[in-house]
C-alpha cells in the first residue's frame, strides 16, 4: 500500500511541475494533447487542483515575488507559517476570481475544465480509487497521506526554498537539491526564478532536475517540445 501511494504521490508531483508549472503556467514546454489530458486527469483525480487557478496564483507569485502582494512569501509571513499554512494561503488567492482572470487572459479550457463542479468530482474520484485498491479504511488513510504529503512538498518550495540553500542568481529564492529530488526539480527554485520560462531547472553540473529527464524522454517520442532552453549565466 505504501509503495503504491508513494508512486501516485510522485506521479502527481511530476505532473504538477511538467504540466501545471512548466507547460501551462510559463509556456516553456508544449505537450501532445493526449499527454496533457492524461496529466490533467491524474491531477484532477488525486489533487483536485484547478489548473487555471494554480497558474494564476503562481504567476502572481512571480509578479510580486517576496514583496507585498505575494500570495505566500516567507519573508512577509515567516517560513514556518508558509510551510504549514501554504494550503490556506493558496486557496485564499485562488478563490479570487478577478485575480485569476487578470493573470490568465491566455487560458483555454480543455474538456476536464468544462466539467461542472469538476474539482469536487475529482476529489471524490481519488478517494474512490484509493478505497477500491485498499478498502475503505486503508484506502482513506492512503488518500489522506497522499494529500498531506503533496501539500507539504509544495509548501516546502514556497517556504524553505526561499530562505534556506544556495543561490546562483540574485533573487531571494534558493536552491536545495534534497528538495529538488523530492519535488521533480522544483527545489532548484533560485534557478527557476532567474528564468521562469526555461523548462530545465538545473544549471550547474551537480544539479539534477528529475522532471527534465522525463521531458527529454517525451521529446524523443514526439510527445513534447521544450522551448527557451538556453544557457543561463551564473552571477557570482
Amino acid at each position: 500500500m505504501g509503495v503504491i501511494t508513494l508512486v501516485i504521490l510522485q506521479t502527481s508531483v511530476f505532473f504538477t511541475t511538467i504540466y501545471l508549472h512548466r507547460c501551462k503556467t510559463h509556456r516553456g514546454l508544449e505537450l501532445h494533447p493526449i499527454v496533457g489530458f492524461l496529466m490533467h486527469l491524474e491531477l484532477a483525480l488525486f489533487t483536485g487542483i484547478v489548473p487555471r487557478q494554480w497558474a494564476a496564483v503562481h504567476r502572481k507569485h512571480h509578479h510580486f515575488s517576496d514583496v507585498e502582494g505575494d500570495p505566500h512569501s516567507p519573508y512577509l509571513r515567516g517560513m514556518w507559517t508558509v510551510l504549514f499554512g501554504n494550503y490556506f494561503m493558496y486557496h485564499a488567492a485562488a478563490s479570487d476570481a478577478a485575480m485569476v482572470a487578470k493573470y490568465t487572459p491566455d487560458w483555454k479550457d480543455d474538456v476536464i475544465d468544462c466539467i461542472p463542479h469538476g474539482k469536487w468530482i475529482g476529489r471524490i474520484g481519488g478517494i474512490l480509487i484509493f478505497t477500491a485498491m485498499f478498502g475503505i479504511w486503508w484506502g482513506f488513510t492512503a488518500w489522506f497521506a497522499h494529500v498531506v504529503l503533496y501539500i507539504f512538498l509544495n509548501s516546502s518550495i514556497n517556504s524553505v526554498c526561499h530562505m534556506v540553500g544556495y543561490r546562483n542568481f540574485p533573487n531571494k529564492a534558493t536552491n536545495l537539491q534534497s528538495i529538488a529530488l523530492l519535488t521533480a526539480g522544483e527545489g532548484l527554485h533560485n534557478n527557476h526564478h532567474a528564468y521562469p520560462s526555461r523548462p530545465k531547472m538545473s544549471v550547474k553540473t551537480f544539479e539534477y532536475d528529475p522532471a527534465w529527464v522525463l521531458i527529454r524522454v517525451l521529446e524523443s517520442c514526439g510527445l513534447a517540445k521544450a522551448k527557451n532552453v538556453v544557457p543561463m549565466r551564473i552571477i557570482r
